[in-house]
């Protein structure tokens, strides 16, 4: 099941954060193309050498948010981060949802460096934070539906399913990972870490007001 939007039509202004958002990944990840793989790894998180030198390789933790291992893994995360991310941007307000985001991916690095702090492979992507996007959704938007491509056909499934069934995959791949460590491939702690700071730290935001949703037309993203 692959999400391809969504019909909440709760959201009150336009997703300025989430559009910025994504035209700077898109931007890095252009650079990324343009100066090569010394650049990416020089700005990715290294987590040896954050734990080694913190006062100076601090900033990766933030510029690894924003790059990418190639197009399926921006395409996918953009994908991701368009459907939700409008949404919990409208609940949160503009600049609170900036630093949700930053929060969430700082939380899902730490999370991929408590369990591997010894690793000297280069980790980047904006998966965390994106998955504390997705935590905040389910808090927020649990029964909205999503639109997901199934088979040749779209079909729409509760945000609570959806979600639900992602972090079972995360989960199971965390735990596969935990006996694995020093390997490549997907960081699964920083989605679990990045998902469940979003879940918590979109609690507080649950019973805030509500939209009407005779204001807006459903079924946007195509």
């Amino acid at each position: 099941m692959l999400p391809i939007g969504d019909d909440n039509r709760t959201r009150r202004r336009a997703p300025l954060v989430t559009v910025v958002f994504i035209a700077v990944n898109v931007l890095i990840f252009l650079g990324q193309l343009s100066f090569g793989d010394g650049f990416t790894i020089d700005w990715s998180v290294v987590p040896r050498r954050l734990l080694n030198d913190p006062l100076t390789q601090w900033v990766t933790i933030f510029s690894a948010m924003f790059m990418h291992a190639g197009l399926a893994h921006i395409g996918g995360n953009m994908l991701y981060l368009w459907i939700f991310g409008d949404n919990v941007e409208d609940r949160l307000d503009h600049w609170l949802f900036v630093g949700f985001y930053l929060f969430c991916g700082v939380a899902a690095t730490a999370a991929q460096v408590l369990v591997d702090p010894g690793s000297s492979i280069p980790m980047l992507g904006a998966s965390g934070a994106i998955a504390g996007v997705l935590g905040a959704y389910l808090v927020l938007f649990p029964q909205q539906r999503v639109l997901v491509l199934f088979g040749f056909r779209t079909i729409p499934v509760p945000a609570v399913i959806v979600i639900g069934l992602w972090f079972v995959l995360q989960l199971f791949g965390g735990v596969g990972q935990l006996g694995a460590a020093g390997g490549g491939g997907v960081a699964y702690m920083a989605h679990l870490g990045g998902f469940l700071a979003g879940l918590i730290g979109a609690l507080p935001f649950r019973a805030s007001r509500r939209a009407d949703p005779s204001l807006y037309s459903p079924y946007r993203r195509w």
